[in-house]
């Protein structure tokens, strides 16, 4: 890919540029459309831009162009979008662009080449950067994509804080759904000095039909590829819902056979695991894939790998796709214009749909995108009833309308017309005031109160809004003052001021602000304990979000089990339920760290509002001798692992960037070399970026690579570890019963939940207990027999109370299909009293 050229300053003028940038795109064999060409005008000659054009109509290059005038002009520049993925992704096309020297990235927790002088970050990293150092911010461009994230309730503050902040700098706004932004031109135009430029009403160049069906879903779906309409991404909005559509899809044969054989042959020898690596494996053989936030990234790249080489038909998917997610599709099919917000159920916003219906019709695939909206699901039985009935005036009264479900929030035709031919809602202001926010503003040189009131008193909100903004700051500054976070002093003008007490850091701005309370919650335990290294994950777990689903299963699956046992005890209704409202989820030191965190926020009391949550997920995985599929397995959290892959991730870079070198213990770093094995062994595609980031001057230390282009068995100690795990996880397991577990395991090898249950049940008749502690797990109880023939046999002897150690888990691990499958493949061969 051709690099734009260097044009040294003092010939970077507009015209210049210009034709530097029309050389460049005529060498990628691009032709700017004329808003493309308005836009870049715009930027050239110093205008403050508002790019609200439709989607696929080229905002990129409009970036682009923009970031390489503020380059060659010496110019530092931020690029800012909300998401890490698309974060990533802008870096490298910009490496590509300009050169990795000119390149850099900030997300919160990977900082590459962070002084460059062009650098792309997430919203709230620039944010906090103006917040801090407002008009002294080495900043002289800003490019803001998916601006319409300005109106959103939780983060919107990030998009408008810069607007309020920035006077120095020239402001790029991209967004397809901004809707009236009027009064953002004008009070930017005062901020900055510029002119603000609107570019808007540009024709898409892929243009849209729109089409309202009360068809039942399948047939509408037949119809829409018999009429050459597809890819079709198909939306739900949840990712339940959006997987269990999927799997209802498999019988309306939308792939015909070419394309089945096509697929298949595209996917051979792709690593799929248990669970849902197998169901993505039988649909997309369906030519159907699936595509939302919580699955492995490798599974989300290789649907959108094989939508873009026209193998799948439809893609059943989240609407994610409105923030600019990478799946080149046709035709976007609504299920529903109605949506639960965390709150209610209620219509979609015109914004929302926009934004989605937005991304069907690929510019240079396409000649047209077909955008499609489902009726509700008792509109369609009542067409089809009447037409059914015909035209006889008779069966047509008697056929008997379906209702809709008490409460069901309904749309129709009229709603759907309404959402594709609306403006977007006018962007509202969310801006909020934290501690971080009275923190960050007081950091500047020379701060007073009046910084934090001309801060309010800029932003968007309502005067009763502002009111309420300076009650709250107002409040927070008092207890800082209290707890010693900031104290008086007088600035260079002779006036009374405020400041920070020392320096908080700068983690305190890329949004790691618990890795202090991390790293001082190490002192409550002791390194020359058994259990340091174990201590040690259960701070950092606890200082590490993970997502809700993950917890939730862990708890359903603890009140799963206790459920059972107090109905095998007879115990009644009533106290059944008040013994599982008691369970929580594992949280090992939770009162410690509690306790500690409460004291530590009487200094810090901005983190009161993060929160801190003790928890085991990694420590659980190891407790049970666990590896990914197991525990997604055992958990039931298919539907959400690559949220749990994300988690991982970031326990593991928390363990390699909080920890102190001098107190990692071998024990410590066995578990962090584990972790590290563990997640590049689920996803490799992961290397690939982290391998580029390192490449380019990652500051954070990156995964073991090493692990990724190996076999599984390359390694024998850890191969054997791998087994000797797999083996254990059996024997905790059959210590509490949990043979409906054992059953998904091993059913495939001939032993099935009864078969387990029969076979343990028969152990306990014999010995009562079984051991899992120290002694059980010692070496002494595992055998691993040498390699034959590509297997290998295997046996954990069981620890009974007597120590006759006659019984024993036998099995066979095929070495050639672990290698080809990228996990252990093992084979229950016999369980029981031990046989010579």
């Amino acid at each position: 890919m051709p690099r734009l050229p260097h044009i040294p300053e003092e010939f970077a003028d507009p015209d210049t540029l210009l034709e530097a940038f029309e050389d460049y795109c005529a060498e990628l064999g691009i032709e700017l459309y004329p808003a493309q060409q308005e836009a870049i005008y715009a930027l050239l000659a110093g205008d403050n831009t508002i790019v609200a054009t439709p989607t696929g109509s080229g905002k990129s290059m409009v970036a682009l162009a923009a970031l390489f005038a503020a380059l060659s002009q010496g110019r530092r520049a931020f690029y800012t979008a909300p998401i890490k993925a698309l974060v990533s992704e802008k870096f490298f096309q910009l490496v590509d662009a300009f050169g990795p020297e000119s390149v850099g990235m900030v997300t919160g927790d990977t900082a590459v080449n962070p002084g460059a002088p062009v650098v792309c970050a997430t919203a709230e990293v620039l944010a906090n950067q103006a917040l801090r150092e407002g008009p002294l911010l080495d900043v002289g461009l800003v490019v803001m994509d998916e601006f319409h994230y300005f109106g959103d309730p939780q983060r919107g503050w990030a998009w408008q804080t810069p607007l309020l902040t920035l006077p120095q700098a020239q402001f790029a706004l991209m967004s397809a759904t901004l809707g009236d932004t009027s009064r953002i031109e004008a009070e930017l135009t005062a901020l900055t000095g510029r002119d603000t430029s609107v570019v808007a009403g540009a024709e898409r160049p892929v243009p849209l039909e729109y089409d309202y069906s009360e068809d039942p879903l399948q047939e509408t779906l037949q119809r829409l590829v018999r009429a050459g309409q597809a890819p079709i991404y198909v939306v739900s909005f949840s990712q339940r819902a959006a997987v269990e559509l999927a799997g209802s899809l498999t019988s309306a044969e939308l792939a015909d056979r070419a394309q089945r054989d096509a697929v298949a042959e595209a996917i051979r020898g792709f690593g799929f695991a248990k669970g849902f690596g197998q169901i993505l494996r039988r649909l997309l053989l369906h030519g159907i894939g699936v595509h939302h936030a919580g699955m492995l990234p490798k599974y989300r790249r290789l649907v959108e790998h094989l939508a873009a080489d026209g193998l799948l038909s439809v893609i059943s998917g989240t609407d994610t796709l409105g923030v600019g997610i990478n799946v080149p599709i046709r035709t976007v099919l609504f299920t529903a214009l109605t949506k639960y917000d965390g709150r209610r159920v209620r219509k979609l916003r015109v914004r929302e749909f926009q934004q989605i219906a937005g991304r069907a019709g690929r510019a240079g695939f396409d000649t047209r995108g077909y955008v499609v909206a489902q009726a509700p699901e008792h509109v369609i039985d009542n067409a089809k009833a009447l037409a059914k009935a015909g035209e006889d005036p008779k069966k047509r009264r008697k056929v008997k309308r379906k209702q809709p479900p008490a409460g069901f929030v309904s749309w129709s035709r009229e709603t759907f017309d309404n959402l594709a031919s609306g403006t977007p809602e006018e962007l509202t202001s969310h801006m909020r005031i934290s501690h971080s926010t009275i923190v960050n503003l007081l950091s500047r040189p020379n701060a007073t109160y009046r910084t934090v009131d001309a801060f309010i008193a800029a932003t968007h909100e309502t005067a009763n809004a502002k009111l309420d903004m300076r009650l709250r700051a107002l409040g927070i500054g008092r207890s800082l003052l209290a707890a010693g976070v900031i104290e008086p002093t007088t600035t260079s003008a002779g006036e009374p001021g405020l400041r920070p007490v020392g320096d908080l850091g700068p983690q305190f701005a890329l949004n790691q602000p618990l890795s202090p309370f991390a790293l001082a919650a190490l002192e409550l335990f002791d390194p020359a304990d058994e259990s340091w290294a174990l201590d040690v994950l259960s701070v950092i777990e606890a200082t590490v979000p993970a997502p809700p689903a993950v917890l939730m299963g862990q708890l359903d699956r603890i009140k799963r089990e206790e459920l059972g046992a107090l109905k095998a005890e007879g115990v009644e209704y009533e106290e059944r339920m008040e013994v599982l409202d008691s369970l929580q989820r594992p949280q090992p030191n939770g009162e410690a760290l509690e306790s500690a965190f409460e004291a530590y926020v009487a200094h810090a009391p901005w983190l009161r509002e993060i929160g801190l949550e003790p928890k085991a997920v990694v420590r659980d995985m190891i407790d049970q001798s666990m590896g990914f599929s197991q525990f997604v397995s055992y958990y039931g959290l298919a539907r959400v692992e690559g949220g749990l892959l994300r988690y991982l991730t970031d326990v593991y870079r928390a363990l390699v960037q909080t920890v102190p070198a001098d107190l990692v213990t071998q024990p410590l770093r066995d578990i962090v070399d584990w972790l590290g094995e563990v997640i590049v062994r689920i996803d490799s595609s992961l290397v690939q970026e982290w391998e580029a980031l390192r490449a380019a001057g990652a500051e954070a230390e990156a995964l073991p690579m090493g692990a990724a282009d190996t076999r599984l068995s390359a390694d024998p100690a850890r191969f054997a570890r791998l087994v000797r795990n797999e083996m254990f996880h059996r024997v905790l397991l059959a210590e509490r019963a949990a043979y409906d577990a054992l059953g998904a395991l091993d059913s495939d090898s001939g032993w099935n939940q009864k078969r387990w249950e029969a076979t343990v049940e028969d152990y306990y008749a014999e010995y009562g207990e079984l051991g899992i502690g120290p002694e059980a797990r010692s070496s002494a109880l595992f055998q691993l027999g040498p390699e034959e023939d590509g297997r290998m046999r295997v046996r954990q002897v069981l620890d009974d109370p007597r120590g006759d150690r006659d019984w024993a888990i036998s099995a066979v691990v095929d070495v050639a299909a672990s290698d080809a499958a990228d996990e252990l493949v093992l084979e229950i061969v016999d369980v029981g009293p031990v046989r010579p």
